[in-house]
């Protein structure tokens, strides 16, 4: 019977170079889409899935983020006594228990193979699952978010599991590339792995979309893997080194992935995350009817 994933690891040291000058103070995991850090939304969508235990692999100038997931008296007093109970209610439900986040420090950006690995003392022996906390999503018909249906999948298959989503054929360069084996629908076995292929000899048109259930084997290869692409320790490397000796799935992600590494990504996630929200649609929507009409 496979372990229950317990931990997940969020690889939060990036310098968020695509989105500045926004992120020249302000880690980029901490930008608000809507009224909610990047990373909080990476947060919510694993605690939906069941996550217990949240490993942040830092860098420098990030601990606003360390701050965000602890307690914060004063504000917390000013709420009580100015009688906000929605607001300070709010803010405890978002707080993790105590003791359930763990901080590790990556020295150096040497890729994202290596944040990963920065993690393995804090997550010992036991499966595991990594989000990318520029990606965000919002789910599909399955009522899940990506990191819940990639579990869903390890909890059938076992081995180590992937989340896919299409791209079309002419952007495949542009990502890391998987090939579909045997196919069971909403999963598949995957039989190939590359990093931006050249164009035109892509395996599939399925690009690996920041969401990962992998076995702890993964540290012991991580830790020899040569430098890959960029000159970095490459996640992608370390798991084609990983299914020579272990089973890997894909799964194709129902629902909708926003990078908000990307200008274009980060607005775009602004206006769906609006729009989910009931609270919010009526009043956003009328604006955007708006300004949609004087284009």
């Amino acid at each position: 019977m496979a372990k229950r994933i317990r931990k997940a690891v969020f690889p939060v040291a990036g310098l968020g170079t695509r989105v500045l000058p926004a992120t020249k103070s302000i880690p980029k995991e901490m930008l608000t889409v809507v009224d909610r850090p990047v990373l909080q939304h990476c947060v919510d969508e694993a605690r939906e899935a069941g996550i217990e235990h949240f490993v942040f692999v830092t860098g420098r100038n990030k601990a606003v983020i360390e701050d965000h997931f602890d307690m914060a008296y004063e504000l917390d007093d000013t709420l009580q006594r100015r009688g906000k109970t929605k607001e300070y209610d709010a803010l405890k439900q978002d707080l993790p228990p105590a003791g359930a986040t763990s901080f590790t420090r990556q020295q150096a950006p040497l890729g994202l193979g290596h944040a990963v690995w920065c993690a393995r003392d804090i997550v010992g022996d036991e499966p595991f699952a990594v989000l990318l906390p520029d990606m965000i999503t919002l789910p599909g018909k399955r009522n899940s978010r990506c990191i819940g249906q990639c579990i869903e999948a390890y909890e059938k298959h076992g081995g180590n599991v992937i989340a896919v989503e299409e791209v079309p054929p002419q952007d495949t360069h542009m990502y890391g590339i998987v090939s579909v084996g045997k196919d069971f629908g909403h999963t598949f076995e995957i039989n190939g792995m590359v990093e931006k292929p050249p164009q035109g000899t892509s395996p599939s048109n399925l690009i690996i979309s920041g969401r990962y259930i992998l076995e702890p084997q993964i540290f012991d290869i991580l830790a020899t893997v040569e430098k890959g692409a960029g000159g970095e320790i490459q996640l992608t490397d370390g798991m084609k080194k990983l299914a020579e000796k272990q089973g890997f799935f894909g799964v194709r992600f129902d629902g909708k992935t926003y990078d908000t590494g990307s200008k274009v990504g980060f607005l775009a996630a602004n206006i769906a995350f609006a729009m989910a929200r009931d609270d919010i649609r009526p009043g956003f929507l009328a604006e955007l009817k708006k300004i949609v009409g004087t284009i």
